[in-house]
Formats: structure tokens, C-alpha cells, sequence
């Protein structure tokens, strides 16, 4: 097919227009839902050939394990799991030529070019993304255990609300002493509860009332003062979600959003937390709802062992629910998760699950109503698609084995300065102006024909590299320049070979052919060890290698196209228009 003339000139046509497309910025039109949670038509603008950090500058992240949230047994091996982690998400994420590597034994490094939305990428590298699917308590494990909390607390010297949610003076200095203390006067309360419990039960049988007065208005009224004085924190300010919504999911309460941080002060003091039955953990929901006129916050009494975990998360994606336009994340389970999910939820079935990210409740739990497989999804309510995306990729990269904090955060300039990109340029041309200039001295019109698919190369090249989203930087500038040197080796030899031939007394016409089929095997061979060698820097290389790599590679296609393909052709189109042509100007 590609033996006659016409099917060569459509075949170069059809590459030439396709460089040029993918070298024009573009738009993009997306349908995502925004803040207000309104669907709208958005417009993405794709941007051809994105430049590297050493060519634009970027942002610059140095990370450390946070060891106030997680205290790490192996520091090292967390953070080589957190690098691998990092580098999987900064990938998903789509910043083309990043730099994520290790500083010394406790940091993490990431630079990133050209973000628009530093915010963003923030979140994606700080997010742990830890995946869980609890049950919901249903055996009000809560409601009989607040009175011991609240006891605790009183001995502790936490009487009540201090104003507008804030914890008092005594919650913020509690410690491990404060907590010893309130173990050891909550078992006196019980024990002097209990000792109350045993008089009042022996003064009942007598008909005496020991230590009490007679009843009346004045009894009442003092022991609703004393209620009042000793009354429960927590009890006044956790309440069953039934009372406040009407209907509820099992082991799911409300708390003021007002009342928020200092409740969950309270219920994370080690004395307090200690009084939850076994086997059963506090988690809250992950943002507000409005129930009634009054904004709360939930609060979900759950099993202490999840069913399954983001361990077994096998992919995740963002799309949007049909029925309710809202942005979902579907996943799917490995086949051992997929297994140990389908039977615990078979052995719940009625029950309520609750889907955790990074230990919040995200959403009201549905019920479980059936056995459920390897798939599901997760409803993010009123997140934009892109908050959805972002999910799903921290998701697919794993967990973080603890908690990231940023200790250093700055925007970078161009690393090379704008006289070193410039003269890097300048270096670029003028080699290619040399290489041009020999070409066109050594082999005269043959030189020019090849000069010609040269400048094709170079469309073929950069298009290739915007197709394929790469960033350009320096080295891949290099990288570009070498391959120019690549192509014009392949037409040298060709050349050779055509005047080998001609010296043979061969015809021009039979020259040509026969310099283009022997002359193939040493540039298919010389370009296949390069590309080799490339792919070799490609997979072991890191940022700038990288770099250099991709746009080898894709100039040493390019050049095998033009070299080979639009050389031959542009032969072919002179040498119809010059029939009896007896000698070639090479």
C-alpha cells in the first residue's frame, strides 16, 4: 500500500496535521458539580509541552512523619513505604516530571512543576487515605456508658460547658497524672455509688431513710440542685440522633456543632476513653448536617475491628451517580478482601455499616441488605467531581503507613536561571544549524531533501511529546538535540550507500533503492541500541534521567520516520519529475 507515491504523501500529510493538533492548546469541556453542589459545564484548557521545574519553577514540600499522631516502631521502613506511596499519588496525580526522593533518613522531598493549585496537591500528599468498614454499635453501648464518662470527668474538676464549645482551663492542661487521678475517683464514685446503693436498699427493708430528710418540696428542690452541680458534660451535649432527626441509624448520635471540639477534647482524655466497653470505638462524621434548624455533628458508636480496610482496595474511581448527580467513588476489592467482605456482610445483613476515611464517617451508614461482593461505591455528598478524583487516586496509591506534616513549604523559580535556558536554547540551534550546513555542503541536492525531513522531524518529535503529555526540561532538550544527530546519521548512510551504488555504474533510479534496502540494517540496529539504552534510563533513572529519556526515544522514532519514510519519498517525487536525470547530485 504504502509503495506508490499518493499513499506516502497522505501517510506524511496525516502526521503533519496530527503534530500540529497536538501542538495547539486545546479545551477541554467537563460537566462537574461545584461547591453549592449545583451541576455546571466547565472548560479544562490542555496546554501542549508543559515545561519541567528546571524550565518554570514549581513547588517544593519537605515532609516528616508526624510522630505526635502515630508513634512508629520502624521509622526507616514507614518512611520507605511513604515514599513509595508518595511517588504512586504524585503520579495518579498527572504533574509530569516530579521529584520525589529521600533527604537524609527523616524527610521527604517533592517537587512539583507548574501547580496552578498548591492547595490541592497539598491535600493529595498530606491525605493518609486509610480505608475502613466498621459496624454500627446496636447495643446502646454509649448511652449506659456516659455516666461513668461524666463521673470521670467531675473528678477531674470538669463540671460544665465553659461557653461556645471551648474546653476549659483544666481540660487543656489534663495528663497522664490528671488521668491516674480520674481512674482512681471514678472507682471511688462507683464504690461510694455502690455503698449508697447497699444503705439505701437496708434502710428500705427498716423503713428508715438514712441521711435523707422527709420527702417534700424542699427534698426535690435540693436534689435537683445537686444534679445540676455534679450534672454530666457529656450527657447534656451527646445525644441519641432519633431525638434530634426523628429516625437513626443504631449507635449514631448528635452533637452540636458548636459543641464539636470540645466534646471530642473530652471523649479522647485517656481516663474517658477507658470507661467504652470492649470491642467498641467513637468515631465522628467527616462534616455537619443540618437536622431541624440547628447544625450538628454526628457521632457513630462502632465495632472496634473493621471488616475490611484500604489494604485490600484492588482500584478505585470517580464518576457521578446517575440518580442523584452527586460525585461517587466506586471501588473494587482484591479477591481475599472480596471473600472476607462478602461473608461479613452476609452475617450482617440488617445491620447498619459505616464507610471511615482516614478514621471520619463518610455519610449517614446505609443498611446492609443483602451480601455484598468485591464492588461498592462511596458517597461523598456534595464534593465536586474533582474532590472525588483526588480520592480515588490517594486511594489506588494505598495508605500512608503514618501521618505526613509539611516542615517546609516554598514556591521554586526556574532552577537554571533565564540566561542558562537561553543559552541552552541558543546551543540547541546552533548545533542544528551546523549539522544543517554540513549536510547541504556534503551532499549538496540530496542534502537539502534530507534537511527538509528534518524539519519534519522536529514537528514529529515535539508533537509526539505533547500526544504523550511529557514535560519538557533541559536534559529533554538534550535529548532532542542528540536525536537531530541520530536522524542525520541514518540519512549518512544512506547516502554512502546511494554512491556506492552509483560508483557500481548502477542507474540513479536503481542506486536509490538499493542504498535505501542496505543501508536499513545498520540503522535499525544502531537505533534499536540506543532506544534500548533509553529504556534501560527510563526505568531505573528519576526526574531530569527520565526526562531525557522520553524525548530520546521519541526522536529516535521520529527520526526513523523521516529518515527512512519522507526521505525516500521526497526521492521519489524528484526523481518522477526527472525521469532521465543520468547522474545524482549527492
Amino acid at each position: 500500500m504504502l509503495s506508490s507515491l499518493r499513499s506516502r504523501l497522505i501517510v506524511i500529510a496525516l502526521l503533519t496535521f496530527g503534530s500540529i493538533y497536538f501542538l495547539f492548546p486545546r479545551t477541554v469541556e467537563l460537566r462537574v458539580r461545584g461547591p453549592d453542589g449545583v451541576m455546571h459545564d466547565d472548560t479544562v484548557t490542555r496546554v501542549p509541552l508543559k515545561r519541567g521545574l528546571d524550565l518554570q519553577g514549581g513547588m517544593h514540600l519537605a515532609l516528616e512523619l508526624d510522630q505526635s499522631k502515630q508513634v512508629s516502631a520502624d521509622p526507616k521502613r514507614d518512611l520507605d513505604l511513604a515514599l513509595t506511596v508518595l511517588r504512586k499519588r504524585i503520579d495518579e496525580f498527572g504533574v509530569e516530571e516530579p521529584l520525589v526522593q529521600k533527604a537524609g533518613d527523616s524527610r521527604i522531598v517533592v517537587e512539583l512543576a507548574g501547580i496552578t493549585e498548591p492547595a490541592r496537591a497539598k491535600a493529595i500528599v498530606q491525605r493518609s487515605a486509610f480505608l475502613e468498614f466498621r459496624i454500627t454499635n446496636k447495643t446502646n453501648a454509649l448511652d449506659k456508658t456516659l455516666p461513668a464518662m461524666d463521673r470521670t470527668l467531675r473528678s477531674l474538676g470538669i463540671k460544665g460547658d465553659t461557653g461556645k464549645g471551648k474546653p476549659s482551663a483544666v481540660e487543656q492542661l489534663l495528663g497522664r497524672d490528671s488521668a491516674k487521678k480520674a481512674d482512681t475517683t471514678a472507682k471511688a464514685d462507683s464504690a461510694k455509688a455502690d455503698t449508697s446503693r447497699r444503705t439505701g436498699a437496708a434502710a428500705a427493708k427498716t423503713g428508715a431513710k438514712p441521711g435523707a430528710k422527709p420527702p417534700g418540696k424542699d427534698s426535690v428542690s435540693a436534689d435537683s440542685a445537686r444534679a445540676t452541680d455534679i450534672g454530666g458534660v457529656l450527657a447534656g451535649l451527646i445525644q441519641p440522633a432519633a431525638q434530634v432527626a426523628g429516625s437513626a441509624t443504631p449507635g449514631e448520635y448528635a452533637v452540636p456543632e458548636t459543641a464539636f471540639p470540645r466534646v471530642d477534647s473530652l471523649i479522647n482524655i485517656p481516663a474517658v476513653a477507658r470507661q467504652l466497653p470492649r470491642g467498641v470505638v467513637l468515631r465522628w462524621a467527616a462534616s455537619p448536617i443540618s437536622l431541624g434548624a440547628q447544625s450538628y455533628r454526628l457521632l457513630y458508636a462502632l465495632d472496634d475491628r473493621p471488616i475490611v480496610t484500604g489494604s485490600n482496595l484492588e482500584d478505585a474511581q470517580a464518576t457521578i451517580d446517575q440518580l442523584t448527580q452527586g460525585a461517587i467513588v466506586t471501588f473494587q476489592l482484591d479477591r481475599a478482601g472480596g471473600r472476607k467482605f462478602s461473608d461479613e456482610t452476609g452475617r450482617h445483613v440488617g445491620d447498619y455499616m459505616a464507610i471511615l476515611l482516614d478514621g471520619r464517617v463518610q455519610g449517614r451508614p446505609p443498611v446492609i441488605q443483602s451480601r455484598i461482593g468485591r464492588n461498592g461505591q462511596i458517597t461523598l455528598g456534595n464534593k465536586s467531581l474533582q474532590e472525588a478524583q483526588d480520592l480515588a487516586l490517594t486511594l489506588k496509591a494505598g495508605a500512608l503507613p503514618i501521618p505526613l506534616k509539611i516542615v517546609e513549604e516554598r514556591q521554586v523559580g526556574a532552577t537554571l536561571g533565564s540566561d542558562s535556558i537561553r543559552d541552552g536554547i541558543t546551543a540547541g540551534i546552533v548545533g542544528t544549524a551546523l549539522v544543517i550546513l554540513i549536510m547541504l555542503v556534503f551532499y549538496r541536492m540530496s542534502g537539502v531533501l534530507a534537511v527538509a525531513a528534518l524539519a519534519l522531524y522536529i514537528l514529529f518529535t515535539l508533537g509526539g511529546l505533547s500526544m504523550i503529555d511529557a514535560t519538557l526540561t533541559l536534559p529533554g532538550l538534550a535529548g532532542i538535540v542528540l536525536s537531530v544527530g541520530i536522524a542525520v546519521d541514518a540519512n549518512v548512510l544512506i547516502f554512502e550507500r546511494i554512491r556506492e551504488e552509483l560508483l557500481h555504474g548502477k542507474t540513479v533510479r536503481l542506486a536509490v533503492d538499493e542504498g535505501f534496502k542496505h543501508a536499513m540494517n545498520a540503522i535499525v540496529d544502531s537505533n534499536v541500541s540506543t532506544v534500548l539504552t533509553a529504556l534501560f534510563l527510563f526505568q531505573f533513572g528519576t526526574g531530569p534521567v527520565k526526562g531525557f529519556a522520553v524525548t530520546l526515544i521519541m526522536g529516535i522514532i521520529a527520526s526513523m520516520i523521516t529518515a527512512v519514510f519522507v526521505t525516500r519519498t521526497f526521492f521519489m517525487i524528484w526523481l518522477q519529475r526527472r525521469p532521465t536525470m543520468s547522474t545524482l547530485s549527492i
